[in-house]
């Protein structure tokens, strides 16, 4: 992969630009302030007409320091020559005597002849006010007592946007730049939390088989190659999964095979018994054949569930739900099993309600529910001597009991049959909307059916 299709890379290059952003743009940005400021044409054409206020205060201390306060024809001529080329400003002179004199133009306000107090009213109100003012002493030493004053207005030596209006402009693009690096950061941050959030969604849904739906690469980056090992977990999971359904189809298929195979020596040696019975035989003998036809029952038990349990995980077990009386069904199916308990030394206790209990059911398939389990107590808990049916309210629903007194399940885990027994009772009372629940201990096993 390479380096610029990375996500690194992008990344980097966003930190660059956050690390030149400061030595580079704000220079930049200087520079082009001033440049813009220095050619842009200013909105009042007398800006700085006669220079700086610095410049035109020492040129009228200059004046000022040339004229003599004893010569008033001079002064006259020196200001009138002022007016001349400030013809803007305004002007007059106040002698030793304090009495104004030359004006121009002629200005009312002025006091015919000045004291101390009205030289510092004077000087008071012109500090920065308009008009802007400048007050120098006569003579070469400035030392008084005559002074002469020019006033100018301040349009002439000050913008109304002075320079330094454009900085609202400055900020305004340092903003757009920040603004600009923080955008391009969000999107990329963006593109990035939107693919991962597409990933977390392929995980979640599944297609038609289960399984993942593959994502279709757009980029060659970090992420991408995270997209494309999740699409090769998805071909290995999609390679499992058929591995499994054709395991599982040939598990069946061998099932249904070897069960159809086996009753045919069955039959064969049911036959062979049934004549050896004719024949006449110590009671060992007899005791022997009755061992080989309950070993061969078993057997032949045992096919059954296995033919019926491959059907019921290929999903083609029928069931035809009804309205049917349970209690019913339960004490048929208890007097079918009555002879072979009473045979086993099994005391049967049965206490049923007289009513009856009326549920949709498949009716041979909760008569191979009780059979498997009445099976179940006759092989392994025939020790106990004991079963009993009975009805009880257990966690507020009614249940169907049936309980023994033989040493528990643990002893027979691993018996012939018995989980695959237990498989189909759980599997046909799901189907049946059924919940049943299994206690067992030393004491013995009791089985709960929820109705």
């Amino acid at each position: 992969m390479r380096f610029r299709q990375t996500l690194l890379s992008r990344y980097l290059l966003i930190i660059l630009f956050a690390f030149l952003f400061i030595p580079i743009i704000f220079p930049l940005a200087s520079i082009l302030y001033i440049i813009i400021q220095e050619n842009a044409p200013h909105n009042d054409s007398n800006y700085l007409k006669y220079g700086s206020s610095n410049e035109i205060t020492a040129m009228w201390h200059e004046q000022a320091k040339q004229l003599n306060n004893t010569d008033g024809a001079l002064i006259d001529s020196k200001l009138q020559e002022l007016k001349e080329s400030y013809p803007e400003a305004s002007f007059f002179w106040v002698d030793a005597a304090g009495s104004s004199r030359l004006q121009l133009p002629q200005q009312e306000q002025l006091p015919e002849h000045w004291n101390a107090a009205a030289a510092i009213q004077f000087m008071k109100d012109s500090t920065g006010s308009d008009p802007f003012t400048i007050v120098s002493f006569l003579g070469a030493d400035h030392a008084g007592p005559a002074f002469m004053v020019m006033q100018l207005p301040r349009s002439i030596i000050q913008l109304e946007q002075p320079i330094g209006s454009g900085t609202p402009f400055y900020i305004a693009f340092l903003f757009l730049m920040l603004a600009f690096f923080f955008l391009v950061s969000l999107l990329f941050f963006r593109s990035i939390r939107k693919r991962l959030l597409g990933l977390q969604t392929a995980m979640t849904l599944h297609g038609d088989n289960g399984l993942p739906v593959p994502i279709i690469l757009k980029k060659q980056d970090e992420i991408g190659q995270l997209e494309l090992a999740f699409n090769d977990m998805v071909v290995q999971l999609r390679d499992s999964n058929e591995r499994e359904r054709a395991e599982e189809a040939l598990r069946k298929r061998l099932i249904a095979n070897l069960s159809h195979d086996l009753r045919t020596p069955l039959t064969v040696m049911n036959s062979h018994l049934y004549s050896m019975k004719k024949e006449a035989l110590s009671a060992s003998g007899q005791a022997s054949i009755v061992q080989l036809e309950q070993k061969i029952s078993s057997i032949d038990s045992l096919i059954e569930n296995l033919l019926s349990y491959t059907l019921m995980t290929s999903g083609r077990y029928p069931l035809k739900l009804e309205q049917v009386d349970l209690l019913r069904l339960v004490r048929e199916s208890a007097a079918a099993w009555y002879p072979l308990w009473e045979q086993e030394g099994i005391a049967a206790e049965i206490e049923l309600p007289s009513g009856p209990m009326l549920r949709e059911v498949d009716k041979a398939g909760f008569r191979r529910v009780l059979d498997n389990l009445f099976q179940n107590v006759t092989r392994h808990a025939a020790d106990g001597s004991f079963i009993g049916i009975t009805v009880e309210t257990q966690q507020q629903r009614a249940a169907i009991i049936i309980r023994d007194h033989g040493t528990g399940l643990s002893d027979h885990s691993s018996s012939s049959g018995y989980g695959i027994g237990l498989a189909i009772v759980d599997y046909l009372l799901k189907e049946m909307k059924l919940d049943w629940r299994m206690d067992s201990s030393e004491a013995g096993t009791s089985i709960y059916i929820f109705l």
